[in-house]
């Protein structure tokens, strides 16, 4: 494809962050490549960020003439994204969603595009592979790699191109996502699978391409991983009790996590009560095990523990969020 026929399609590449310092610059600078390929705006959409990254962003602003900033008061990720298509997206023909704790190839947003351009897809998804540096963040990553700490999912795997129901979100076209209604802003966690429930609904299709794919940076310590996935439970509980869509057979089991732990607490009158949550504890160490001794990665029992942290949070959060009889909100 011709950079005339990328350049004759115009492209907003949203970038929703909040307290990411350390990260900005260097994707911005990593994105560079791509805003000039696709001629395309960047927006940076910063949700009150206390450690620098306001600074940055709107000094980037000032200095590249392909970057505007936006000051996003919801401060979730939905919101910014919302913000930044309703504020810039008009005249646009698709939008890319960067995640700024993440790496990108730098024909990251052309191959998109082209992707696009040639299946007619309304939305393009990828893979996304995880990487830490740090021993826990190692472990976490290689959890999240893995069966274990993924399920199976397609789009943590990567797989062959083909037309699915949901992956990590990429490319959209923006007047589909408009006809939808954009992302739920009552979702804090989960927006972009309940999105695509309501974009697959709608008739319109998602393309998950092998062509690209991007790098993801795990939480560093126990209690960040845990709310990260206590958010992704109440975030998948709350797609359930707005459109009654059934978890998958890949969630199913994990969500039975918390309450067979609660149900250990009753191994003090009988043993038989911390027999489901020894079965679970058993299969996630042993599985570490295998994964260390076959894949030669010595971080393998410790990815267990970190898969167990994610199992238990994601389960404890659909729960809490399924059995909270209240009105509904905004997840924190």
């Amino acid at each position: 494809m011709t950079a005339e026929a990328l350049k004759s399609v115009r492209c907003l590449i949203v970038i929703p962050c909040l307290n990411e310092a350390k990260h900005l610059e260097p994707l911005v600078g990593r994105l560079a490549p791509s805003m000039e390929a696709l001629d395309a705006t960047l927006v940076i959409a910063d949700g009150g960020s206390t450690d620098g990254t306001r600074e940055i962003a709107q000094r980037l602003a000032v200095d590249h003439e392909r970057i505007r900033f936006l000051d996003n008061p919801k401060r979730i990720q939905s919101a910014a994204v919302n913000l930044a298509v309703a504020t810039f997206g008009a005249g646009y023909d698709y939008m890319i969603r960067v995640d700024a704790h993440g790496s990108y190839p730098d024909d990251y947003g052309r191959r998109l595009v082209e992707e696009a351009l040639v299946t007619g897809a309304d939305s393009v998804v990828v893979a996304m592979q995880t990487v830490g540096f740090g021993t826990f963040q190692k472990a976490t990553a290689f959890a999240q790699n893995s069966t274990l700490g993924n399920g199976g999912a397609k789009h943590r795997k990567g797989a062959e191109s083909h037309w699915a129901d949901h992956g990590h979100h990429a490319l959209m076209r923006i007047s589909a996502f408009e006809a939808v209604g954009g992302y739920d802003e009552s979702f804090s966690a989960n927006e972009d699978a309940e999105f695509d429930y309501r974009l697959h609904k709608a008739g319109y299709r998602i393309w998950m391409t092998a062509k690209t794919s991007m790098v993801y940076y795990p939480r560093a310590s126990v209690g960040p991983l845990f709310r990260q996935y206590f958010g992704y439970g109440r975030g998948r509980a709350r797609n359930f009790l707005k459109h009654r869509a059934l978890p998958s057979i890949r969630q199913m089991i994990p969500l039975m996590v918390a309450p067979v732990t609660f149900g250990a607490l009753l191994a003090a009158l009988t043993w038989i009560a911390a027999v489901p949550f020894a079965l679970w504890a058993v299969a996630c160490l042993g599985y570490g095990t295998w994964m260390a001794l076959g894949q030669r990665n010595p971080y393998g029992p410790l990815a267990a523990i970190s898969a167990m942290v994610m199992h238990f949070a994601w389960s404890a959060g659909f729960w809490r969020e399924l059995l909270a009889f209240r009105p509904r909100r905004v997840i924190p």
